[in-house]
């Protein structure tokens, strides 16, 4: 491996942990969201700034998280195996999953929330089982 594909992959791993940290406590945030009393109007809207503010800085790092990502799968060579392709599925996912997440913090922002906190709880172990799958197809690359 050369010595540029080793700092490309360094960087990758740095901005995909920090991207899937904003996506681990996102919705732990909208759990506490969702039991906030009615009445308690200062502590919704610091739970919704915390929100906004995880929610802006998770996409930042999505950015050079994905590009750098399309490097490594270039430096690699575009036939990699069945692995890569399970792996940009996951991939997909996730950006599903940030998007949601994107569209929840909206419905908290303007009193259309629905769900209970006991659904928010579910909820957000979607992101830790998606990064499981996707080291776990990184790591073994099982096919």
């Amino acid at each position: 491996m050369s010595t540029s594909y080793l700092w490309v992959k360094a960087f990758h791993i740095v901005f995909v942990a920090s991207w899937f940290a904003g996506l681990f406590y996102l919705p732990r945030i909208f759990v506490n969201l969702a039991m906030v009393p009615q009445e308690s109007h200062a502590e919704r809207e610091r739970l919704l700034l915390m929100a906004r503010k995880l929610s802006r800085f998770a996409l930042l790092l999505m950015v050079p998280a994905l590009l750098l990502g399309l490097v490594l799968w270039w430096m690699m060579g575009w036939n990699v195996g069945g692995w890569m392709h399970a792996k940009l599925a996951l991939v997909a996912l996730v950006l599903g999953y940030q998007h949601a997440c994107h569209r929840i913090l909206h419905k908290f922002e303007h009193f259309e929330n629905r769900r209970s906190h006991r659904w928010f709880r579910v909820f957000n172990e979607v992101s830790v089982l998606l990064f499981i799958a996707i080291v776990v197809l990184v790591v073994v690359k099982p096919f």
